[in-house]
């Protein structure tokens, strides 16, 4: 017999403009998601402004569906005060919660409001039982996991933690881990962790391994992700313990919000109905033609690298029809796998995506010349394009062709949501009593949200003559609701003799039970609210006037024991071993010891279920300190009771000096600022910060994908995951080369994760003084490949600049390295 999990589950579907929250309302989710101003993951979308939110909150309350506004970019100190404001201004409107980043924006939103609810967006990049742990103090309603979980993960942390689960299952698939990405903003100035994702994965790279290119035919984009699809295992995913699915799309139109929501909001009412459902391959075909770069289940059903990405497109192609047979004078000979009409738009793929395409509307088919009416499922047919939209001496045998295009699928579904009709009806229950000479009293009952209202007659029943009033008359015209959201389900009359009252008395009624009902749906919820300062002047920075007059730390970080060795000969003060397998980690803390340096080993970026097994290989390694580098790590040691620093690394994405007291307070000893910082926004943090607590990352090659997807599986083997792939990383060595000849480095963890570093490294040293100056005593520098000569030239230069021997110019310019601080370079303005 089939087990049904009966848990509230809530379908949750994007919107960047109003038709496409009509289009999710229309089509059956039950939350919205959008984003409001410019303080959002999708700056690019029409978005909506504060002003708009009462409107839209009694729009969604009006048809029983949440809305959730998304805050779920990095916060920078000088914008603290317009976050403020905007969660003020959600708290008033009614929103039925924020979706967050920031853990500064997460703390404030606590101090403003106990009990306004919160969602952890994926932004977070929480994908174990001890990052929801870390998470718990501050009550959120949801937690977002990482896409990169398959539902084995999924059910472990929803069995361990009991936290509601929400999980992305359609839409496009960010290669790295949300919340990890530098590329777009190194790259082009646009962070993805401040909503403004460049798309970096989806551009071509040549494939360098061990130093030459690899001959990889048409297979350029080697990063770029096909999209989620996972309306097949929605069944499982329930069992999992998943409570919310998520639908990406806020950049996608109201068509393909529509065509999506639909397709779930079938899927999860037939299991919730218990009936087994497989969609059918027109159902695919239709989700495809909406947006797709291919489909895939991304990690949802395990890891399998090979079918994670085409490799030869980055763009959405639509369905997929067939290959061109034969090129004719004015057509072209396919068989096609899809079905096509006249008026369908269609692309032919050579496998250069990069270059223009040819493509345009079908004008008319033919069979054997001979012109065909209607769609043609499948079979040899004749594609006729639009005169001038394709020139044909382009297309060549053997190109694909996509079918990019559906207007009658488009207009179908624009249908669903344009017209004026009301999109859903509710359920309204009615009892009525009275005695002559006394008022019709109505009680209505409003199912869906337990809504009561009472509503009197304004004249007072007679006594009938004939035709009394019955349930079934009262039915009738108390329950002509036409054009309205409710609709009659049961009527209960309670009369001890025969009364009679004037219909337009019963129609009054009607209208104020109607319109009473309707302001109990729109009226927002009452959430408590404090008065709170962004930056409480009590939390100046006590230090601010008092200059240190110790000496400040250098410390240097080594990814090979080469690099540790070399590091100990110098007067470095402090080492870091960030090492590809962690087992070697105790051979470098042996060698740290024999030279009396102090090392602290690093965790890895991400931590997923049952790899707590690495984070206590860290402790028995017995370290002088430890780099944590993800909220599951800060969780573990800090139930661990070590009484050995716990330093935050950048990946903690602290970007204001909310953050940095939630992260100290937590029990961190020092931590380290978001590279998405530049010098300014740097400077603005340490004004309201302690900054004999902040270590500052002052040289380094810029780790800028932090990926799931192992490149080396995937191109250097014949397997499919870690368990077959044979381990390729071990006996070469993989970059990336961009468009203007750049060679990236692509290193492997030990969780097979991969990063993608920059070409060239990059220094700070021309801020040394400044940083100085505010009371900085902790100084990083990394290295990635340098010899052991190198990274003691490097440590000696980087001595004598904070010795005051060496200016900040010539240390950087000595490296050839770029000058510049976290991701962009920014201008420093002299106070």
């Amino acid at each position: 017999m089939k087990s049904i999990n009966n848990t509230k589950i809530e379908l949750l579907a994007p919107a960047g403009n109003w038709d496409c929250i009509k289009a999710a309302v229309a089509n059956g989710a039950d939350a919205v998601y959008f984003g409001v101003g410019t303080l959002n993951a999708r700056v690019r979308a029409t978005n909506f402004q504060i002003n708009d939110l009462p409107e839209v909150m009694a729009y969604l309350h009006k048809y029983n569906v949440r809305g959730f506004v998304t805050l779920n970019i990095l916060i920078f100190e000088k914008e603290m005060n317009d976050a403020r404001t905007l969660i003020e201004a959600c708290i008033d409107a009614g929103v039925d919660g924020l979706i967050v980043q920031d853990m500064g924006i997460l703390q404030l939103i606590r101090e403003m409001s106990p009990d306004f609810p919160i969602h952890g967006s994926t932004q977070m990049t929480v994908t174990s039982p001890e990052a929801v742990d870390f998470l718990k103090p501050y009550n959120l309603e949801v937690v977002v996991l990482g896409r990169e979980n398959n539902m084995k993960q999924i059910k472990t942390i929803h069995d361990q933690t009991k936290t509601p689960l929400e999980v992305f299952v359609h839409g496009a698939i960010c290669v790295s881990y949300s919340g990890q990405c530098l590329t777009s903003e190194m790259w082009g100035g646009r962070s993805a962790n401040r909503g403004e994702c460049a798309q970096a994965c989806r551009l071509p790279y040549d494939l360098v391994v061990d130093g030459e290119v690899k001959e990889m035919g048409n297979l350029a984009y080697v990063l770029s992700p096909k999209d989620l699809a996972a309306l097949e295992i929605i069944p499982e995913l329930i069992e999992a313990g998943v409570t919310t699915f998520k639908v990406e799309g806020r950049l996608k139109s109201p068509e393909y919000v529509a065509n999506v929501v639909s397709k779930y909001r079938k899927a999860i009412d037939e299991y919730l109905a218990g009936r087994d459902y497989t969609p059918s391959k027109e159902e695919i075909r239709e989700l495809q033609q909406s947006f797709s770069r291919g489909f895939t289940f991304g990690f949802l059903k395990g890891t399998n690298h090979k079918q994670l990405l085409d490799g030869t497109f980055p763009k959405s192609r639509g369905v997929y029809v067939g290959t061109v047979k034969k090129v004719l004078k004015d057509a072209v000979l396919c068989e096609t796998l899809a079905p096509l009409k006249r008026g369908d738009g269609i692309v032919f793929d050579a496998g250069r995506p990069e270059e223009k395409e040819e493509g345009g509307r079908i004008y008319d088919l033919r069979k054997k010349g001979n012109k065909v009416d209607g769609e043609v499922k499948e079979g040899l047919i004749e594609i006729v394009p639009g005169r001038h939209d394709i020139n044909l001496t382009k297309v060549h045998v053997g190109d694909k062709i996509w079918k990019t295009s559906d207007q009658e699928l488009d207009r179908r579904l624009r249908k669903t949501y344009e017209s004026e009709q009301t999109y859903r009806l509710f359920p309204v229950s009615v009892s009525a009593s009275g005695t002559v000479g006394s008022s019709l009293v109505t009680v209505w009952h409003d199912e869906t949200t337990n809504h009561y209202v009472t509503v009197e007659s304004s004249s007072n029943l007679e006594l009938a003559m004939k035709r009394p009033l019955t349930s079934e008359y009262l039915g009738e015209q108390l329950g002509r609701f036409g054009g309205t959201i409710f609709e009659l389900t049961n009527i209960d009359a309670s009369f001890s003799e025969d009364v009679i009252i004037p219909v337009k008395e019963l129609n009054q009624m009607r209208r104020e039970a109607v319109e009473q009902l309707l302001v109990l749906r729109q009226a927002p919820p009452c959430y408590q609210k404090n008065e709170v300062k962004v930056i409480s002047k009590s939390k100046k920075r006590q230090n601010k006037d008092k200059q240190t007059t110790e000496n400040p730390n250098l410390i240097a970080l080594c990814r090979t024991m080469e690099q540790v060795v070399a590091a100990c000969q110098t007067d470095i003060d402090f080492i870091y071993a960030d090492f590809e397998f962690t087992t070697d980690y105790p051979k470098a803390v042996k060698a740290a010891r024999a030279h009396n340096k102090p090392i602290a080993l690093a965790t890895p970026r991400i931590h997923m279920p049952g790899e707590n097994a690495i984070l206590n290989g860290l402790i028995k390694a017995e370290p002088d300190a430890i780099l944590a580098r993800n909220l599951a790590a800060v969780q573990f040691y800090m139930d661990q009771n070590l009484s050995i620093p716990i330093i935050g690394d950048f990946s903690l994405n602290i970007a204001n000096s909310k953050a940095v007291d939630l992260f100290l307070g937590r029990g961190l000893s020092r931590i380290t600022p978001s590279y998405d910082l530049n010098i300014q926004q740097m400077f603005d943090l340490l004004e309201n910060s302690p900054t004999t607590n902040i270590e500052v990352v002052i040289h380094q090659h810029l780790p800028m994908f932090h990926t799931e997807h192992c490149v080396y599986c995937t191109f250097l083997s014949e397997g499919t995951d870690f368990t077959n792939c044979g381990r390729p990383c071990e006996q070469h060595r993989i970059s990336l080369e961009d468009r203007i000849g750049m060679k990236h480095p692509v290193r492997v963890d030990i969780g097979c994760r991969n990063t993608v570093y920059n070409a060239i490294e990059q220094s700070g040293a021309e801020y040394l003084a400044n940083f100085l100056n505010e009371g900085i005593q902790h100084f990083r520098i990394e290295f990635l490949e340098e010899e052991a000569g190198k990274v003691q030239e490097v440590i000696h230069l980087y001595r004598e600049a904070l010795e005051g021997k060496r200016t900040g110019t010539s240390v950087w310019k000595s490296l050839k390295a770029t000058n510049q601080l976290g991701v962009t370079r920014g201008q420093l303005i002299k106070k």
